[in-house]
C-alpha cells in the first residue's frame, strides 16, 4: 500500500497544474450563481447548529456545560465526513466526459473533491474556535493534538470516497442507500446526546463507529482538556488506513471496468 501511495503522490506532482485547476473548479462550482458564494460555507453549518441547539438543548444539554460546543464539535466532524464522501462518491461520474476522453489518474478527481471539502472544513473550524472562545472554553497547548484526528479523518474520508465512487459507477442505487446510511450514522454518532447514560457495554459498542471515534477525540481535547489514550489513537489509525486500503484495492481491481459503465 505504501508503494501505491508513493506512486499516486508522484502522479499528482506530475499533474500538479491540472490538480490545482480541478480543486479550484470544484470549489467554485459548489457556489456558482449564488449571491453569497463562499460565505455559505460558514452560514450553512451555523444555521444547522442554531436549529439543533434550539431543538436539543432542553432534551440533552440543559444541565451540561458547553453543550453548544459539544454539539458543534459533533456536527462539524459529521458535516466534513458527509460533504467529503458525497463529493467523492460522485467524483468519477460527474467527470465522465473528461475521463472517457483523456487518460488521467482517476483518483485525482476524487482527491480534488476532498481538498475542496477540506477548505470548507477549515473555514468552519475557525468559526468553531471563535464559538469556543466566546463560550469560555479554556485554550491550551493540547489543542495542537487535534491535527492527529483531522489527518486520520481526511485519510478515512478519502478511503470511503474510493469505495463509494467505485460502487457508484457500477451500482447507481448506492446514492440512495448512502442517503439512508448517513442519516442513520448521524443518530448513532452521539452528535447531540451524551453516551454516559448508557451501560459500559453499550458505550464500548459506540467505538465500532469510526465517526464516533473521531468526534470523541475532538471533544476530549477541546472540552475535557486531555489527550485520549492509546486505544483511541489506534482506532483512529486502523479505521483511516483500513478504509483507504480497501478503497485502493477496489480501485485496482475494478479500474479497467469503469470505462464500460460511464
Amino acid at each position: 500500500m505504501l508503494e501505491a501511495l508513493k506512486h499516486q503522490i508522484t502522479q499528482i506532482k506530475q499533474n500538479k497544474f491540472l490538480f490545482e485547476e480541478l480543486v479550484k473548479r470544484d470549489f467554485k462550482k459548489k457556489y456558482k450563481r449564488t449571491a453569497l458564494g463562499m460565505v455559505w460555507s460558514l452560514i450553512s453549518p451555523l444555521m444547522q447548529l442554531l436549529i439543533m441547539s434550539i431543538v436539543f438543548t432542553n432534551f440533552f444539554g440543559r444541565d451540561k456545560p458547553h453543550y453548544t460546543i459539544y454539539l458543534f464539535a459533533g456536527n462539524l466532524t459529521y458535516a466534513f465526513f458527509k460533504d467529503s464522501t458525497y463529493g467523492g462518491m460522485n467524483s468519477l461520474m460527474s467527470n465522465a466526459g473528461i475521463i472517457t476522453k483523456i487518460n488521467l489518474p482517476k483518483y485525482m478527481f476524487l482527491l480534488s473533491k476532498n481538498v475542496a471539502s477540506l477548505i470548507n472544513f477549515g473555514l468552519t473550524l475557525i468559526i468553531f474556535f471563535i464559538f469556543a472562545a466566546a463560550d469560555h472554553v479554556p485554550f491550551h497547548p493540547r489543542f495542537f493534538m487535534l491535527i492527529y484526528p483531522i489527518i486520520m479523518l481526511i485519510i478515512f474520508n478519502i478511503g470511503c470516497g474510493f469505495i463509494l465512487s467505485a460502487l457508484f459507477v457500477i451500482f447507481k442505487d448506492i446514492q440512495y442507500l448512502y442517503d439512508i446510511f448517513t442519516l442513520m450514522l448521524m443518530y448513532v454518532s452521539a452528535i447531540f446526546y451524551y453516551t454516559d447514560t448508557y451501560s459500559e457495554r453499550v458505550q464500548q459498542m459506540f467505538y465500532l463507529n469510526p465517526l464516533y471515534v473521531y468526534i470523541t477525540y475532538f471533544r476530549h481535547i477541546v472540552l475535557d482538556g486531555y489527550i485520549p489514550g492509546f486505544k483511541t489513537h489506534l482506532l483512529c489509525f486502523v479505521y483511516a488506513f483500513g478504509a483507504i486500503g480497501i478503497g485502493m484495492l477496489i480501485y485496482k481491481k475494478y479500474n479497467y471496468k469503469f470505462m464500460y459503465y460511464m
